[in-house]
């Protein structure tokens, strides 16, 4: 699956998103169409794999804090280790994509839903009192929010400032109006 991600991406940066075929992603990645369709229903699915691999990154992270820790600091530490593993080339190169076509921006926003309800199942995991289930979802919401707002600044400043240094940002704004 990341050999064809790999191959897709690379097509989309040479060719644009609409200029690369499914057939060229596949003999770039070195299979058969036919295989691809093993692995992603379309092309949009190529770059939504790597906006759903985030949130899954992100809830793994929180499921290692600290059972002691404030869950907005843990999320907000999640959130900031797994976008700075993304080099800040790729992210700019990889939002340019997503931008590119209505189909997968749709889809991209519906995705932090998804996002939202996965890390807030990872916060129940780290923090399972029930009494604390409406926090932890605020939680999940607010930090997908700040990835949001970050990440559409990223894109508007044209990467000039880290995703991290505005992450930072929005989570020192959210911890403040606390």
């Amino acid at each position: 699956m990341q050999r064809i991600t790999q191959a897709g991406i690379r097509l989309f940066v040479a060719k644009g998103f609409e200029g690369a075929t499914l057939d060229e992603i596949a003999a770039e990645a070195g299979i058969s169409r036919r295989t691809f369709f093993h692995y992603f229903k379309s092309k949009d699915d190529i770059l939504l794999a790597l906006q759903s691999g985030m949130g899954e990154g992100i809830a793994a992270a929180v499921r290692q804090a600290s059972p002691d820790a404030r869950p907005l600091d843990a999320i907000r530490q999640a959130v900031i280790d797994t976008c700075a593993a993304v080099p800040p080339e790729d992210m700019i190169k990889i939002d340019r994509l997503m931008r590119s076509s209505a189909s997968v921006q749709a889809r991209k926003q519906a995705s932090y839903v998804e996002h939202e309800l996965t890390l807030f199942a990872a916060l129940r995991d780290r923090w399972p009192q029930p009494e604390r289930e409406l926090a932890l979802r605020l939680v999940a919401l607010t930090a997908i929010g700040a990835l949001r707002l970050s990440t559409e600044r990223f894109s508007l400043e044209g990467g000039k400032r880290a995703l991290t240094e505005l992450l930072n940002e929005a989570f020192d704004a959210l911890d403040a109006g606390i």
